[in-house]
C-alpha cells in the first residue's frame, strides 16, 4: 500500500527559539504515515530558498517519495509560531507561498503518477479545490481536510469541495456534541462519503453516513502540540486504508473503533517532539 500527501509546505518559525521546523498538512501526513510504516509520497511545488531545502532535506533522511514535486522561483510558505505551556499559538503566516500561489495543475503525466497510491490527502490550505475532481479518474480513496477555520466550514465551500472527496477531516472544538453530529451530517449530504471531527481534549467523532464512533484522548503532558491533529488523522486514515478500506466502503466497527484508538495513541506521542516532527534549524 503506498499513500501520499497532495499539496502544502511550509517551515514553522519558532520566535521564542529562532528555530525553523519542517510541516504542512500535506507533508506532515507523508511523514506521519512513513512513521507507520506506510510506503509515502510527497507530491507539490518547492520554492528555491533555504526554507525549502530544509523541508526537502528533511524528506529526504526520511526516505519519503519526492521524485514527481516541482521547485519554482519563490518564497516558501512559513508559519509564526509561539509556545505557551506546551501549545502552539500561530502569530502570522504567508498562506503558504509559492506551493499556493503557482500549486500544480494536474495533467496526464501527474495523474499517471498518483494512480500507484491507494490514498492520496489534500487539505484547504493547499488551494487545490480545482484539481480534485480529477482525482475522481483514479482508484484512490481522497481524504480532504478543512481545518478549524469557518471559511472552510460554509455551506458554499463544503458543496463546492465534497462530492470530489471520499473523507473530510474538519476540527469544531467549540460546538456541542449535537452540533458537531449535524455538521457530520450536513458534510456527508454535500457528497463525501464519511466525516471525522477531532476536538482537542474532548476527542474525536467520526460519522461514517449512518452511524457515530466517538474517540477518547490519550493525555501527555505535551512537549509540543504542532502537528497532533494531523498525526491523529493519519493514524486513522492509514490505519482504515490498510484494512479493507475503498471507495466503495469502510471496514467493520471493530475496524473504526480499533482505528480511533491507534489514532489517539499516536497524536499523543507527537506531542513529546518539538514541531511536527523535529528536524529543527536555528535561524537569525
Amino acid at each position: 500500500m503506498r499513500v501520499i500527501g497532495f499539496g502544502d509546505n511550509v517551515v514553522d518559525q519558532y520566535l521564542h527559539t529562532k528555530t525553523l521546523y519542517p510541516g504542512g498538512n500535506a507533508v506532515n501526513f507523508a511523514v506521519y504515515a512513513k512513521q507507520l510504516g506506510i510506503d509515502s509520497a510527497y507530491l507539490g511545488v518547492f520554492g528555491r530558498d533555504t526554507a525549502a531545502k530544509v523541508i526537502q532535506d528533511a524528506l529526504r533522511d526520511l526516505e519519503i517519495d519526492t521524485s514527481a514535486c516541482i521547485s519554482r522561483e519563490g518564497v516558501s510558505g512559513y508559519c509564526q509560531v509561539n509556545l505557551k505551556d506546551g501549545d502552539r499559538v500561530f502569530v502570522d503566516w504567508n498562506e503558504g507561498g509559492i506551493s499556493t500561489e503557482q500549486p500544480i495543475e494536474l495533467d496526464g503525466h501527474f495523474l499517471s503518477y498518483l494512480s500507484q497510491f491507494k490514498l492520496i490527502h489534500s487539505s484547504c490550505f493547499s488551494r487545490l479545490e480545482s484539481e480534485l475532481p480529477k482525482l475522481r479518474t483514479l482508484d484512490a480513496v481522497v481524504s480532504f481536510d478543512f481545518s478549524d477555520e469557518d471559511q472552510f466550514h460554509s455551506d458554499e465551500y463544503l458543496s463546492r469541495v465534497c462530492p470530489h472527496i471520499d473523507f473530510a477531516l474538519l476540527s469544531c472544538s467549540g460546538l456541542s456534541t449535537e452540533q458537531i453530529e449535524d455538521m457530520l451530517k450536513k458534510v456527508t449530504g454535500f457528497g463525501a462519503r464519511a466525516a471525522l471531527v477531532t476536538r482537542g481534549s474532548k476527542g474525536s467523532l467520526f460519522y461514517d453516513g449512518s452511524r457515530f464512533y466517538e474517540g477518547s484522548v490519550d493525555y501527555v503532558v505535551p512537549v509540543d502540540t504542532m502537528g497532533a491533529g494531523d498525526a491523529f488523522v493519519t493514524a486513522f486514515l492509514v490505519h482504515l486504508a490498510a484494512n479493507g478500506w475503498t471507495r466503495a466502503g469502510f471496514p467493520g466497527e471493530e475496524v473504526i473503533r480499533e482505528g480511533l484508538r491507534k489514532a489517539s495513541k499516536f497524536a499523543a506521542q507527537t506531542c513529546l517532539v518539538q514541531g511536527s516532527f523535529g528536524y529543527g534549524q536555528s535561524y537569525q
